[in-house]
């Protein structure tokens, strides 16, 4: 890999502000001042500092954040604050982007990465990845309900869900549940309690695969996943 592009992948500025850095004499490869762009890294061996600072090659990055109401799941809108306005420019650089989406107005756990190959791993129907939801919904949810979802529910547009697990944490005027399902359909649990006649007012994601949210990270808040949680998507890709 170029130097240059090196640089300027690891966050060290634009490629013209990397210019100005290497003719500086601020960066040294394997201990000897370096000043042109095109010189050759090997990733895993050269040692780079720029400034003292070692510069430490990551194509990748992966992010867990507890998503709040009001941003949308995506890179970019003109109108509206999107998920990755919530990142330093430090991790904005990398280019993230949300693996899948959660709903404007619901919140909770969130995967942002850069790593095309992982998300669509994620996100393969053919991958069956688990998705659990707590919510808060308006009217009594009952075991005839825990059975439809199980089987199965037809939505508005007249798509048949794959069967989701259905549990009842509370059952009152406004119920509380835990709903598991494996597909990620427009506004999908939201229909699929309209489907039995009932309405979502909370929502919140609480895992993805074998990822959990971090509840000690706050609302709009993120954080890189651990060399664990990251193994544990790994084995799900290799799957």
């Amino acid at each position: 890999m170029r130097l240059d592009k090196l640089l300027a992948n690891m966050g060290f500025g634009s490629r013209k502000e990397v210019k100005q850095l290497l003719k500086n004499g601020a960066v040294r490869v394997n201990d000897l001042v370096a000043k042109k762009p095109n010189v050759h890294i090997d990733t895993t061996e050269d040692i780079v500092t720029c400034y003292g600072e070692r510069v430490i090659y990551r194509e990748f990055i992966y992010l867990m954040m507890n998503k709040k109401p009001g941003v949308l799941s995506a890179t970019e809108d003109l109108r509206e604050k999107t998920v990755i306005d919530l990142l330093s420019d430090e991790h904005r650089h990398f280019n993230p982007f949300p693996v899948g989406r959660l709903d404007k107005d619901t919140e909770g756990f969130l995967l942002l990465s850069n790593n095309g190959k992982l998300a669509h791993n994620l996100l393969s129907p053919r991958k069956n990845v688990p998705k659990t939801y707590y919510a808060h919904v308006q009217g009594i949810v009952t075991e005839e309900d825990i059975q439809a979802f199980s089987e199965g529910v037809t939505l508005d547009d007249g798509y048949e869900t794959k069967p989701g697990k259905l549990k009842i944490l509370k059952s009152d005027a406004v119920s509380e549940i835990e709903l598991t399902i494996t597909e990620g359909k427009f506004h999908q649990v939201k229909r699929m309690f309209e489907a039995v006649g009932k309405r979502v007012i909370y929502l919140k994601r609480l895992s993805m695969g074998p990822l959990h949210l971090d509840e000690t990270i706050p609302l709009g808040g993120y954080r890189e996943l651990t060399a664990e949680e990251l193994q544990l998507l790994e084995d799900i890709a290799e799957e």
